[in-house]
């Protein structure tokens, strides 16, 4: 049976804004997941290949300090929020009221600027060996948001091998919210090189197209005859700097697919990605109408994840189930608005199978 080299539980305890921050290690048989309650951020994850042979396959640092005072990419297997992705210009208007938030990308808010649910400790309401509940409150006025919101995030092991995630939400006021998770993964394991030969389906008729801020138009593009035509599977690299308005904004994909749901609000597959050297698959299911394919472009390359390897562009990919880009800013898309006495609800799988 293979030994896995698990991070120490030392390693992550610390004292973050008068809050304890911890390891916790969760496991099904199959898969082996290490969590911290800093970011609510999913550190190490460890799946069989075909031959059994396990690798860590998500991004991550060694260390607590390595979060709190990253000098590499910020938004590593956490949970981002207030507002998942972009909000143009760091403002909205929401029942006659404007709303400014700090701007943290290119004159833009991402995943909930400075500060966000990625950069807090969340609560530990209770864990074991195969499940972990956290819960945070946001204030009112948190980067910019109205409304106090609480939230309560679930993530489990199943046994079919299902990383699960359960988002539930209150407001006591008006407000915007969605939330996703961000893990990098590479299904070679993390640093064991590019993730261009990966196979990726894209359940998805159409993407929100962008402009050169990666800010949504506000309309839909249609996938077919595109580099972003993923209905059926497709290598990552085989179209990724080609001549392609978006791709060129992107730098390679960064882009929001809209999901071809059967049934509206029901759990549905959203994406899948096969490795074929190893056999490992990641089939991604969620009720949210829309899924953020993301291909890793703007890694630096000069900082070291846990085993001593640089994170490199397009050596990782995230797959971020959501609501749309922007959508307190678009009338035409699907709203973000929750309102008091109101439960915004979310679940994304990240489901593990080999082929």
């Amino acid at each position: 049976m293979q030994i896995l080299p698990l991070l120490i539980d030392l390693a992550f305890a610390a004292t973050v804004d008068q809050k304890q921050v911890a390891l916790y290690t969760l496991h099904n048989g199959d898969i082996t997941m290490q969590v911290t309650n800093f970011g609510a951020r999913v550190v190490s994850l460890w799946t069989p290949d075909r031959n059994g042979t396990y690798e860590d396959i998500v991004l991550g640092y060694p260390d607590i300090e390595s979060y709190i005072n990253n000098k590499g990419e910020r938004f590593l297997g956490c949970v981002v929020g207030r507002y998942a992705n972009r909000i143009a210009n760091g403002k909205f208007i929401l029942n006659g009221n404007t709303y400014t938030l700090p701007l943290n990308s290119g004159g833009q808010t991402l995943h909930g600027g400075l500060k966000g649910f990625d950069s807090v400790v969340w609560d530990v309401e209770n864990a074991d060996e195969h499940e972990i509940t956290f819960s945070y409150f946001s204030k009112s006025g948190e980067e910019g948001f109205p409304g106090n919101v609480r939230i309560l995030m679930t993530y489990s092991l199943t046994a079919d091998n299902e990383f699960k995630i359960t988002y539930r939400a209150t407001t006591d006021s008006t407000t915007v919210i969605n939330l996703s998770h961000h893990s990098y993964f590479n299904l070679k394991g993390e640093g064991n090189g590019s993730i261009e030969n990966h196979i990726l389906t894209l359940n998805a008729s159409d993407i929100t197209p962008v402009n050169g801020l990666l800010i949504p138009t506000g309309y839909l593009m249609t996938v077919e005859n595109t580099p972003f035509d993923f209905r059926e599977p497709h290598v990552i690299g085989e179209r990724i700097n080609g001549d392609h308005e978006q791709l060129k904004y992107g730098n390679g994909y960064d882009h929001n697919w809209v999901i071809d749901h059967k049934n509206a609000d029901s759990i549905e597959v959203a994406a899948i990605v096969y490795e074929p050297e190893n056999g490992r698959v990641m089939t991604v299911l969620t009720d949210q109408p829309a899924i953020q394919f993301y291909s890793g472009n703007y890694f630096a390359g000069t900082v070291e994840g846990k085993y001593g390897k640089s994170h490199k562009p397009r050596e990782s990919f995230a797959l971020e189930t959501q609501k749309f880009p922007d959508s307190p800013n678009q009338p035409h898309f699907p709203t973000t608005v929750l309102n008091e006495g109101e439960i915004y609800q979310h679940t994304c799988i990240y489901k593990f199978s080999t082929k």
